[in-house]
């Protein structure tokens, strides 16, 4: 299946490569990619020039963000930044048509000033921005009304998003929440390909919120265990 990946992160990569792996002709979109291959300095997480990554996998095409969205069969990963991907994403609303967009985003808006800050070692803990009344999801679907929006892998680091039984022998659980069954299906499909058994619909694109939300905890919890622990979260029936 020819699959899209937007977005050339940490997040983006572990899903192209993951994706490549299975056997799927990977897309990978960005802003620019001339300027993406130009990089030779890590980016702010870290990740090394996106040249090397492609280097070392020759099967994934490197595109702007419009032509990886319209090379995909059906399925269409959202793994730009939150604070970017709505204007990113209506900015190629005729390539999406049709398509689901599974989105992991999360609406962080960094530097922002805040009367009681929550310091980490990276700085400011980011604000959510939408938070409780909206959604980044549901702000992309009624933006984007013929794109079939699935919110998933938001609640997981990316990298155990695609190897789940990495930790805890696989057994934690992954969220998704849509409108659209046959979207949700197609989601759940791509879970269990990556190694997923417990996955819990949550229902409506309104369920998004909680799973943002669970941004700051994700982040607490982490830092509680030490940076660059990966852990999950299992819901016990």
């Amino acid at each position: 299946m020819k699959i899209a990946v937007l977005g050339t992160g940490g997040g983006g990569r572990a899903h192209a490569a993951k994706l490549a792996e299975l056997g799927h002709q990977v897309y990978v979109g960005t802003r620019d990619p001339e300027a993406t291959l130009a990089r030779t300095e890590p980016d702010m997480m870290g990740n090394p020039p996106y040249r090397q990554f492609l280097a070392d996998r020759p099967g994934i095409t490197l595109l702007p963000f419009g032509e990886a969205a319209g090379a995909a069969d059906e399925i269409v990963i959202n793994g730009i930044d939150g604070h970017h991907a709505l204007d990113a994403l209506t900015g190629i609303a005729d390539a999406l048509t049709g398509k689901v967009l599974v989105d992991y985003a999360v609406p962080y808006l960094y530097n922002h000033a805040t009367e009681h800050p929550w310091p980490t070692p990276w700085g400011v803990m980011p604000k959510l921005d939408p938070c409780d009344t909206d959604s980044l999801a549901e702000q992309i679907q009624r933006a984007l009304p013929d794109v079939r929006v699935v919110k998933s892998f938001v609640t997981q680091e990316q990298a155990t998003v695609v190897d789940p039984g990495a930790i805890g022998d696989g057994d934690h659980t992954m969220f998704l929440a849509g409108e659209d069954a046959t979207a949700k299906h197609t989601v759940t499909t791509l879970l269990k390909a990556y190694g997923w058994n417990d996955i819990l619909d949550l229902g409506p694109l309104v369920a998004a919120r909680g799973m943002e939300m669970y941004a700051h905890m994700h982040s607490a919890i982490g830092l509680a265990l030490g940076l660059g622990t990966h852990f999950g979260v299992k819901v016990v029936r």
